[in-house]
């Protein structure tokens, strides 16, 4: 009798950690540093081969900017992904997704990644530049999560990895899992 109970809580257990999405970023960020970041809109680089898929389902780009915004929410008083309200001052955040590699399945079709790459720059002058990597097989309970979950979470880590960045950008850093 006891052992159902325990069979029946795991389960349950298990269920609830299924429900939700744990990469949903917060709706409003607020801002508490200075200055200004903008953020110009992330592309996938052109030659690789990211399933079209994985471009239109997941939202890895929009994501993307969401984590970052909400990382570096303590380093900026503004940070816009409008670059025609921003100051001309303005740090100006460029990225690219380099390479991802999501097959359909979720985590029972292996372990996925993102590879991002970026640089800041202020008034035309380069502050930085940096590559990034993470890779997840979708944690706890991963084999009920699906690819553009998993994807989601390399790319929240990887907006914790370039917001971490920002506070003190690099030329060449190497970011991540690389």
């Amino acid at each position: 009798m006891k052992f159902g109970y325990v069979v029946l809580f795991v389960f349950l257990t298990g269920l609830s950690g299924c429900a939700t999405n744990g990469n949903k970023p917060p709706q409003a960020v607020q801002h508490t540093g200075t200055g200004t970041l903008i953020i110009k809109p992330i592309a996938f680089k052109k030659d690789a081969y990211i399933r079209d898929a994985v471009k239109q389902e997941c939202n890895l780009d929009g994501k993307l900017v969401q984590f970052i915004e909400q990382y570096a929410a303590g380093q900026y008083a503004n940070i816009v992904t409008d670059s025609n309200t921003a100051p001309a001052d303005a740090q100006v955040l460029t990225i690219e997704f380099e390479d991802v590699q999501g097959a359909a399945g979720g985590a029972w079709s292996g372990a996925k990644s993102v590879v991002i790459k970026g640089s800041l720059s202020q008034k035309g002058k380069m502050l930085g530049d940096f590559k990034a990597r993470r890779y997840s097989g979708g944690g706890m309970f991963g084999g009920y999560k699906g690819t553009c979950a998993i994807l989601g979470r390399c790319v929240k880590t990887l907006g914790r990895d370039v917001s971490e960045w920002l506070a003190h950008p690099t030329p060449q850093a190497v970011l991540g899992d690389l």
